[in-house]
């Protein structure tokens, strides 16, 4: 890619780094050695369906200048508390969560062993430093990085583990009927590509990369979101594949814990794809999961903060280190006192995420079809259709978990 290319993104690269974490390696790798490529269907309609309302978020910062939480504001003081008390009760979770894998993925790329915790605090303190002292900015370069290493590094794996081949793979398109695989579907589709309030997070990089350069209009913004999009799609569909290609018909059984899946994860590969493919598998993994840490410790303390400062004034300083403080010390907390009860905490906030889905896409549709975006900017009658579509497949999908989980 062009480095001028490369400077115009920012924000639709952050969602992708945020977006492809468990949803894609874990979810859609077990998605892949469970069913082949049979749920392929429910990855691209969960992908389209929920495109309009992550896409609002950009186009909303862009045209007005202002985040979604400005907007919720002037719709209703009572949808910034929802959200304030719904971050609140999983952001320590999530952070918490994707550390610990990606703690479990830098033991194996580095050869060196240490307690999972001690690993979990290395890499938050790093990611740490990295927000503190270069904000937005430093963020929004190193990213780009990130995600052109993971892309080149998860494309490559896809291919030499197409050229290994998988002769019982089939690839017609199937629903689940067993309770694992209703439960495995409705997981894997909750969270592909990411929760729904990633938007939020997303207006505000958009808000960050407007001040930042002038050049980025709504048009801009629009076409950043749909690369990320893409990208996000993409790479889902290749770590189906890795698994299909490598896992399917193995009878591999693999752990909930963070750390032992992702040695499970590696080793198959390895032994499937060769041990020469070792370096590649281990970077394109441990990248998926470093820019989903890094870009949640950036993006919860930045929502809280604005949050709190819409609700309560400033009364706080420096509310954005505050705030990511206060995460650190909560995942740091969790990892070293409640890590027994991990899958409990982890399957509350799985929860919360899938019931608040049809919250989300209603509250981003009604701000950005609302007299508070210029009209000029408000999606026409193909994207409200599909905004339309997309709030009765979420409502009766969140209907559906609660039912059946």
């Amino acid at each position: 890619m062009k480095a001028s290319f490369l400077k115009k993104l920012g924000p639709g690269l952050l969602f992708a780094g945020a977006a492809i974490g468990v949803s894609h390696l874990v979810n859609s790798t077990k998605v892949g050695a469970e069913f082949g490529f049979g749920l392929l269907w429910a990855l691209l309609l969960v992908n389209l369906f929920k495109y309009p309302f992550f896409q609002f978020g950009p186009r909303y910062a862009a045209a007005t200048g202002e985040s979604l939480l400005d907007g919720y504001k002037k719709l209703s003081k009572g949808l910034l508390v929802a959200y304030f008390i719904l971050s609140f009760a999983t952001m320590f979770t999530i952070q918490t969560a994707v550390t610990i894998v990606t703690a479990g993925l830098a033991s194996q790329l580095f050869g060196i062993e240490l307690n999972l915790a001690i690993w979990s605090t290395i890499i938050t303190a790093i990611c740490l430093g990295i927000l503190a002292i270069g904000r937005y900015n430093i963020l929004d370069k190193l990213m780009k990085i990130i995600i052109v290493t993971l892309t080149i590094s998860t494309i490559i794996a896809v291919f030499f583990a197409l050229s290994n081949g998988n002769e019982a793979l089939t690839t017609g398109q199937i629903f689940p009927i067993e309770a694992g695989g209703i439960t495995l579907l409705i997981v894997f589709m909750g969270w592909m590509p990411a929760p729904l309030d990633i938007s939020i997070w997303h207006s505000l990089w958009a808000i960050e990369k407007k001040q930042e350069t002038e050049s980025f209009t709504p048009k801009t913004a629009l076409f950043d979101f749909n690369f990320g999009y893409i990208i996000t799609i993409i790479l889902g569909i290749c770590f189906m594949a890795l698994g299909a290609f490598v896992m399917f018909g193995s009878g591999t059984e693999f752990s909930p814990k963070g750390g032992v899946f992702a040695s499970q994860l590696i080793d198959l590969y390895t032994q499937n794809l060769g041990s020469g493919t070792y370096l590649i598998i281990a970077i394109a993994a441990f990248t998926t999961m470093f820019s989903t840490t890094l870009t949640t410790l950036d993006a919860s303390p930045r929502a809280m903060a604005k949050a709190s400062q819409l609700l309560f004034g400033r009364f706080i300083k420096h509310s954005y280190i505050f705030w990511m403080l206060i995460l650190v010390f909560g995942t740091i907390l969790i990892l070293t006192q409640f890590l027994t009860e991990m899958s409990t905490l982890i399957k509350l906030a799985t929860i919360l995420s899938f019931v608040t889905a049809p919250f989300y896409a209603i509250s981003n549709y009604i701000l950005i079809t609302s007299k508070h975006t210029p009209e000029e900017w408000q999606p026409k009658l193909g994207l409200r259709v599909l905004s339309w579509m997309g709030i009765l497949f979420l409502t009766g999908f969140s209907v559906w978990y609660l039912v059946t989980m």
